[in-house]
């Protein structure tokens, strides 16, 4: 019989019961009804708050963000969205910004707070930083090993053929400790669909490492670009491994399209990540998880050189995605609620995530009567365990 370390007693699950949950060594090892769990050192009543497994913090940029710092204005495109003049505008902030551990911290935090116990960050790996960005942000994850999972990518945000030395940087970045490679726009950044995905696909082969593409081009390219992904995703036994983070083109494409699409995705295996961003067409959340597709989310941009909205919590991330997709009944809310949690661990192939006998004890309590009101509520004061140690409270982390 397994040793139970911590027993928290009044849990109340998704399905509405009431649950004790004993926990050992960081793992769940029982789930019994109220009364019957069996002596542990320490008992915690969680009052019958909602417990859901700890949000998935999916693509976000943590040397990027300038929460916790100055308040630094927007500044407009001069033509519209343009990637190209966005990340001059960013190279301009960062540099009169708080230094990026800092700012790394600041956003960790917060995130942390509200929930997050898992999360994936793209770091800048080119040839206009180098990987001293990288290297600065591999030991604020080791300082933040028992608070979060973070996976890193290796993002070239000024491209790859454009900026010389990327390549060579990016295969570096791995040996460094960099998770994934990542690309940016193939088409409209580079100019070069082929040569950037040789890069980029060369590398994770290389080093045995998974991916995870910008892709903010819209229409006929974008759906193109996707296209191609797929293509060498299934060619090198690749599904399960590769990720397309916005793919803003496939919220353009008409209905018959968009199906025929999605059913190219799924049967890749590639994901796709959403946040549902405010001014720009976004993938069609349902018509793709119908089809099979893994579509997950993040916070992306947190009060940066993109945009100053972002608050860290991926519970509210499914609002919006909800909120924007048209999704009102419960079981649409709990679709919306999934893209942060299950199918946002499927996305980083996390082990052992949920809530069930042998999973880690990584969970989040609500106060809520169930996951539809949630997300429609995004309650705050929420307790955030991360191993079964408490992490954060009513908002702020525990050291």
């Amino acid at each position: 019989m397994v040793s139970i370390e911590t027993v928290f007693t009044r849990a109340k699950l998704a399905d509405g019961s009431q649950k004790e949950i004993g926990v050992s060594g960081g793992r769940i090892v029982s789930i019994e009804p109220a009364g019957s769990s069996a002596p542990a050192g320490r008992t915690v009543d969680l009052a019958g708050a909602l417990v859901v497994p700890g949000f998935v913090e999916g693509h976000i940029h943590l040397d990027t963000s300038f929460y916790g710092d100055a308040w630094i204005p927007h500044k407009p495109c001069t033509n519209g969205f343009d990637v190209h003049e966005r990340v001059a505008f960013q190279a301009e902030n960062i540099a009169q910004a708080a230094p990026m551990d800092e700012r790394a911290r600041n956003q960790l935090d917060l995130c942390i707070a509200n929930g997050s116990t898992q999360m994936r960050s793209h770091v800048m790996v080119d040839g206009s930083v180098g990987l001293r960005s990288l290297e600065t942000i591999l030991k604020v994850r080791d300082e933040y090993r028992d608070l979060i999972d973070i996976q890193l990518v290796a993002f070239p945000q000024s491209g790859i053929l454009k900026s010389p030395g990327t390549p060579e940087l990016l295969d570096e970045a791995v040996r460094l400790g960099a998770d994934l490679v990542g690309g940016l726009d193939p088409g409209s950044f580079d100019r070069d669909v082929k040569g950037h995905l040789d890069v980029v696909f060369g590398v994770a082969e290389r080093h045995g490492v998974d991916i995870d593409i910008h892709l903010h081009d819209a229409g006929t390219l974008g759906l193109f670009t996707i296209e191609e992904i797929c293509a060498r995703t299934a060619a090198l036994g690749m599904g399960g491994h590769v990720a397309v983070s916005h793919a803003y083109g496939l919220g353009d494409l008409a209905q018959d399209a968009a199906r025929k699409a999605a059913d190219l995705i799924a049967a890749s295996g590639v994901s796709i990540m959403t946040n549902a961003p405010g001014n720009h067409n976004f993938p069609p959340v349902a018509l793709l998880r119908r089809a099979g597709v893994t579509v997950f989310s993040g916070s992306d941009n947190i009060r940066d050189s993109w945009w100053p909205y972002g608050d860290g919590d991926m519970l509210r991330r499914a609002e919006i995605i909800g909120y924007r997709s048209g999704f009102y009944t419960d079981e649409e809310l709990q679709a919306a609620f999934d893209v942060v949690t299950a199918a946002g661990a499927k996305a980083l192939r996390l082990e052992g995530y949920s809530i069930e006998i042998g999973a880690r004890a990584d969970f989040v309590t609500l106060q809520a009567a169930h996951v539809p009101e949630a997300v429609v509520a995004t309650p705050k004061g929420r307790k955030v365990f991360k191993a079964g140690k408490l992490v954060a409270e009513n908002g702020a982390v525990i050291r």
